[in-house]
């Protein structure tokens, strides 16, 4: 392991020579927030954080650490979820808020520019006004920044039919680890030109480059959009339901599980007004969306009928703007309700979406095992299930000790049916343990050779995937 170096009083000066003393922190209290992100209850301390608002000022910055064999973390909107923004070796944490342009909205070819620091639903919002759509939407859309997305290979409940991040990356500004600025692809739908360097920086977590401008392909907006939550009294028929509204030729724009519990959380944080029946378990929220209300609802037709051969109790049709809002709202706000509620720990499994209902249930069955409870929702579509785990009565021993095996069988089944140890957040700190649950020694060291071929100091966020 790479012997890191601790920024001293020189390299400081040469640090602030780069970005100006306005743009550098070198106090603990005024850097807090840049300790952690939303992984548990993590906290690292870098010894400096700088603010740089250039690629050229990463590039210096880069540059002096390679020479100094100082450890550097990059840092998006501190929204992740596997610790890969955290600063394990001390060093020096560059934020990217500053870059955070939009450089340019191209509408004759569909495609924009970015900087990595703009957040998503501000980029969503922009050029929605021009009648375009950027399909990636993660629950944290409101503060993520765009380029943590892209390092993280973040997704959300439209992918399912719009595709994932890696379909609307076309092209990477990038400062590699020794201060190098490349352009890793072209500005083209197809690219048949070698090793595709921008689709390897996609969730790489910034351990090979710093991404510092993004061209992403856009779509035209959908016009018309119908909403539909549909309620049954297990999880398991939930999940089955899933696979065969696919099977019955319908591709919604999302298709998203919630469980009951995370639904009683959401009503008691949030205060919102819902008819939640005795008897029901479980719920799946399908949207279908397009230009044509009458393709839509035929649609609906469609998907209503597969509920019912499913055993769904009930559908409900979102009639109003204020309605559909209500029902996206209780979803993208249960993350937070269940933080609220208790300690816990959240996985991100993903699997072959025919063989949710038996993730799930075994997910219960591994719960009862080890003592911990379970609160579970997601991209259903994707076979994308969050796992809260929650630790309500069991010991603090148990908690710190017992659980890791729980989860690790946890992973060891999503993989036993076809899937991986994540579908959207990432490796970084807490989930490289799991790696070889999935890839062999072969895999981990095709990937370290990757690693150490970008950053053969291993200076650019250690600590992260392996």
């Amino acid at each position: 392991m790479t012997r890191f170096n601790h920024i001293s009083e020189e390299v400081l000066i040469q640090l602030k020579a780069v970005v100006g003393d306005d743009y550098l922190l070198l106090e603990s209290e005024d850097f807090e927030r840049y300790t952690h992100d939303e992984t548990e209850d993590l906290h690292y301390l870098p010894d400096v954080v700088v603010k740089p608002r250039t690629a050229q000022q990463i590039s210096e910055l880069l540059r002096l650490c390679n020479k100094h064999l100082i450890p550097v973390t990059p840092r998006g909107g501190g929204t992740g979820l596997s610790g890969a923004a955290l600063p394990v070796h001390g060093g020096l944490l560059i934020s990217m808020e500053n870059l955070n342009k939009i450089i340019d909205i191209d509408e004759r070819n569909l495609q924009a520019t970015v900087e990595p620091g703009v957040i998503t639903e501000v980029f969503m919002n922009t050029i929605a006004e021009k009648n375009l759509l950027y399909p990636i939407d993660p629950s944290s859309k409101g503060s993520c920044f765009i380029g943590g997305n892209m390092a993280h290979g973040s997704g959300g409940p439209r992918v399912v039919k719009y595709g994932t991040i890696r379909e609307y990356v076309l092209n990477m500004e990038v400062v590699l680890p020794s201060g190098e600025i490349i352009w890793t692809g072209a500005n083209t739908l197809k690219y048949a030109s070698g090793y595709n360097l921008t689709q390897l920086m996609i969730g790489s977590e910034g351990t090979l480059g710093i991404i510092t401008k993004i061209v992403v392909k856009l779509i035209p907006r959908p016009t018309q959009d119908v909403l539909m939550l549909a309620s049954f009294a297990t999880n398991e028929e939930a999940c089955a339901a899933v696979s065969a509204i696919f099977r019955a030729g319908v591709v919604p724009s999302a298709l998203e599980f919630m469980e009951r519990r995370g639904v009683e959380w959401v009503i008691e944080y949030d205060h919102i007004q819902f008819d939640l029946k005795d008897g029901i378990e479980a719920f799946l929220m399908i949207e279908v969306d397009g230009t044509d209300m009458d393709v839509l609802l035929n649609e609906c037709e469609k998907i209503n009928e597969v509920l019912e051969a499913n055993g769904c109790t009930e559908v409900l049709f979102a009639d109003t703007a204020a309605q559909k809002e209500s029902i996206w709202k209780m979803r993208r706000t249960m993350p937070v309700s269940v933080k609220s509620n208790s300690i816990y720990k959240e996985e991100d499994t993903v699997v072959p979406r025919a063989e949710l209902p038996q993730l799930i249930k075994g997910i219960k069955t591994i719960g009862a095992k080890y003592g911990f409870e379970s609160v579970c929702y997601g991209h259903a579509g994707d076979g994308n299930l969050h796992v809260n785990i929650i630790k309500a009565n069991m010991s603090d021993d148990d908690w710190a000790n017992k659980l890791r095996e729980g989860i690790r069988e946890i992973f060891e089944l999503t993989v036993a049916l076809g899937g991986t140890i994540s579908g959207e957040h990432g490796i970084g700190l807490v989930q490289k343990e799991f790696m070889q649950i999935k890839y062999s020694d072969i895999h981990l060291n095709l990937m370290r050779g990757i690693k150490s071929v970008f950053d053969p100091k291993g200076i650019l966020n250690p600590g992260k995937i392996f």
